[in-house]
């Protein structure tokens, strides 16, 4: 990780999966990588894992994603050398510090970054503000009430024009006719 604090908190870090189920009788588990491109954590040192209402802060031996199952991987904490002590850890939340993410491109964010931000169309203008993100392995969606109705928005390059994060504002272009689906 970045600049080692002693402790986080949840609203200073981004989710990175969930520990899924001990891996072995040595203290190694099999965890869910929930980004886009798990190769890019084969090297972390560490990681918080979310146990009773706090984040713990624990340093990886060794961590190997999975040829067959790329958002899975294999993790040896250090302090965990049975299969007993991971019982704590199965279904806990992973957590990395928000300052260990890479800086995007104007058209690139993280998801949890858009939450609150206005849509603004092309075309339209202003639609409404952002209220959550729909992930899915097939593709992602934007969610958010325009009109009373609750409307999806996919996320691809043609939709999405411009990422203003200084005025929280996602610039759109989007398809024609698909704001009237959710309104008929």
């Amino acid at each position: 990780m970045a600049e080692e604090k002693d402790t986080y908190s949840i609203d200073e870090c981004y989710e990175l999966g969930k520990i899924i189920k001990p891996h072995g009788l040595k203290g190694e588990v099999s965890i869910f990588l929930d980004v886009d491109y798990p190769e890019d954590y084969e090297d972390m040192d560490s990681v918080l894992v979310h146990l009773n209402g706090e984040l713990v802060a624990f340093e990886i031996e060794q961590i190997r994603i999975l040829p067959n199952k790329p958002k899975t991987a294999l993790v040896k904490l250090v302090t965990i050398d049975k299969i007993e002590q991971t019982d704590d850890l199965i279904g806990a939340s992973l957590y990395l510090p928000l300052d260990v993410l890479p800086e995007l491109g104007e058209k690139e964010f993280y998801y949890h970054e858009v939450i609150g931000f206005e849509v603004m169309d092309k075309k339209l203008g202003f639609i409404s503000t952002i209220d959550t993100v729909y992930s899915f392995t097939e593709g992602s969606l934007l969610v958010l009430e325009y009109k009373g109705k609750e409307v999806l928005i996919p996320i691809n390059d043609e939709t999405i024009v411009k990422v203003d994060r200084e005025n929280k504002v996602l610039n759109v272009d989007l398809p024609d006719g698909l704001l009237d689906v959710y309104l008929s």
